[in-house]
């Protein structure tokens, strides 16, 4: 198959300072790999979101990364990237037009709407994965959630894409709310590299206190709050943040700021470290460095942070939130504790911490977990097969799904059409 992987929010080669962004791109950059190394010839199509990236580049063997100019070279925010939809789905098209993919998978709300309009009239498949519903979102009340009409165009795209991939069962019950049709969905999580995530490798400096580690952005909305109240409960135990600026701008931040005066209010500030900003390829040392992994997000539609923790081995105490659910098994390859209950996480890994033979079979359970379930070798074919659903059934077929497309009362290219310069309004109106 010919395979285009869709990240307008932005390429695969620009690092960030948020932990689960860069895990996200690492994702689309691990899945490409993975469907190359199963035959097919894959391209990722992002937006130019650096003024130094190449027009075309080779992102890794039998895969090549082009780079769209749409808005301008600068990271932007879901609600900026929703004005350059229709530029990058033009650009798309053009593309597209000369070297059609079979199936195009695109990645998050705002590429799949780009995806969709390129498609039309080209007889490209559109799968689609959300990472993170707005639905959801709004339910956790998380800030920066996106455009208000975000919920009802997540709708729209996930009715009108040949096939929803959704990370977790939860995710996947969303959809099926939401009205997406039940045949059209699948759950295939993200996967974890199990060569640089494992047990083996190096292990970063650490000092002789039990290490509870958060990997997390550092803004508000993940728990991190809870995570302090917990320490008065975890005696001797350090807490270590990874995330953010680098540490000589950790000061900046209103939220470090926060943090730190409700430690010194608990005394426990001395047993809070913030290590800032952590490159890629200094996690898996970090990872191992801990005794437990720790996060008391309210909201984690991926879990991927956990995952790779437990693919070093490392057993997690977590929010059964989102992926989370799905990863973790609790009382068997780490804890699952209810998410604002400093009290209740404190108490179960203070249990956990004073058990080190318990805590070794955990990670041992988590291990294998992670490579059993999360092996990019497993969702590379998991996802080759949700694609192959999607190509081009008989005659037959097609003429009934041709018509069922013509009854739809959605015009995607309407859409996007007006986009630049109203987006969410041309949007809502498009959907009402």
């Amino acid at each position: 198959m010919r395979i285009a992987l869709v990240a307008q929010n932005g390429s695969p080669l620009t690092p960030t300072t948020d932990p689960n962004a860069d895990a996200q791109a690492a994702a689309v950059t691990s899945l490409a790999q993975t469907l190359a190394g199963l035959g097919h010839r894959t391209t990722v199509y992002a937006r130019r979101d650096s003024a130094g990236l190449p027009g075309s580049a080779i992102l890794a063997h039998g895969v090549t990364v082009e780079h769209l100019t749409a808005g301008p070279p600068a990271p932007l925010t879901a609600d900026q990237l929703t004005a350059h939809i229709k530029e990058f789905g033009d650009r798309l098209a053009k593309r597209w037009s000369r070297n059609r993919p079979d199936v195009a998978h695109a990645h998050f709300w705002t590429s799949g709407l780009a995806a969709l309009a390129a498609a039309r009239g080209l007889e490209v498949r559109v799968v689609q994965s959300f990472g993170s519903l707005g639905i959801a979102e709004r339910r956790h009340r998380l800030p920066g959630s996106g455009p208000a009409a975000r919920i009802r165009l997540e709708t729209c795209i996930g009715r009108s894409a040949e096939s929803v991939l959704a990370g977790t069962s939860a995710e996947a019950s969303d959809l099926f709310r939401m009205g997406v049709p039940r045949a059209s969905v699948k759950v295939v999580p993200s996967g974890v590299d199990t060569a640089r995530f494992s047990p083996d490798g190096p292990v970063a400096d650490r000092t002789q206190r039990p290490r509870l580690l958060a990997v997390t952005p550092l803004a508000e909305g993940q728990g991190l709050d809870v995570l302090v109240r917990m320490l008065p409960g975890v005696p001797e135990a350090e807490l270590v943040i990874a995330g953010g600026p680098p540490q000589p701008k950790l000061r900046n931040q209103k939220v470090y700021r926060d943090l730190m005066r409700l430690a010194r209010s608990l005394q426990v500030h001395r047993r809070l470290v913030f290590a800032g900003q952590i490159l890629p390829p200094d996690l898996p040392a970090l990872l191992r460095s801990a005794d437990l992994l720790v996060s008391a997000a309210p909201y984690d539609p991926s879990g991927m942070i956990t995952i790779a923790a437990m693919a070093c081995g490392i057993p997690v105490a977590v929010s059964a939130v989102g992926g989370n659910r799905d990863a973790v098994l609790d009382e068997t390859t780490g804890l699952l504790v209810a998410p604002g209950r400093p009290d209740l996480l404190a108490r179960r890994v203070r249990r956990l911490l004073a058990a080190p033979m318990r805590r070794e079979a955990f990670g041992i359970a988590a291990a294998d977990r992670a490579s059993a379930r999360y092996s990019w070798d497993r969702i590379g074919r998991e996802t080759v097969a949700a694609y192959q659903r999607c190509l081009p059934p008989s005659a037959a077929d097609a003429a009934a799904i041709a018509a069922d497309t013509a009854a739809s009362a959605l015009d995607m290219a309407t859409l996007v059409a007006d986009l630049p310069l109203q987006p969410v309004q041309a949007a809502e109106a498009a959907l009402a």
